[in-house]
């Protein structure tokens, strides 16, 4: 059984820590989100505790992301290469080219992967990452609402009311059903 956690690295170049891990935990709901810094070493116990005797860790992201520096510190030792973003747009190198398994000093084992350019779904069940909405949409007037103008909308009285849904929790939603229906996965409607 895989766990997912939110990472978010290079926390001490964040102005406004705080508000995008209330961001991030507003449409990440029952997945733990810890913030980190290789500069500072701050979060690395926090995410340390995930990859003890017998588990693994894999981090998944773009490039330039700090993966590799990540692994690093988690290994207590430079033993992956690293590069710097680019200045010219921010953005980051491709600087891991394959897949490496890593012993962890506790015991772990963590994957380095290359970065990423996107990563899609392939299960056509949102149920479980938005069972809020889910259960929002059994009180819609109509069982075939589309969420949009209908009256008697509780998803759009929700987003409305901005205390049960966010907007952009809900917008996440629509856009991983449109990405499942395009890949030809069916997911029901909520």
């Amino acid at each position: 059984m895989a766990t997912p956690v939110i990472i978010l690295t290079k926390s001490d170049l964040c102005i406004d820590l705080p508000e995008k891990l209330d961001e991030i935990a507003s449409v990440s709901m029952g997945v733990d989100v810890i913030s980190c810094s290789s500069e500072n070493g701050d979060g690395y116990e926090a995410i340390n505790a995930y990859g003890g005797q017998g588990k693994t860790i894999a981090f998944v992201g773009s490039s330039g992301v700090g993966k590799s520096t990540l692994i690093n510190r988690l290994m207590g030792q430079d033993l992956l290469a690293t590069k710097m973003i680019r200045e010219d747009d921010d953005k980051g190198r491709h600087t891991t080219t394959h897949r490496q398994l890593l012993r962890l000093p506790n015991g772990g084992i963590v994957i380095d992967t290359p970065g990423m350019r996107e990563l899609q779904i392939y299960t056509g069940n949102l149920s479980k990452t938005f069972e809020d909405i889910e259960e929002i949409a059994t009180r819609c007037k109509f069982g075939d609402c589309s969420h949009g103008t209908e009256p008697g909308c509780a998803i759009r009285e929700a987003v409305e009311n901005g205390t049960t849904l966010s907007e952009k929790r809900f917008e996440s939603y629509q856009k991983l059903q449109r990405e499942i229906s395009y890949a030809g996965l069916i997911c029901p409607p909520a």
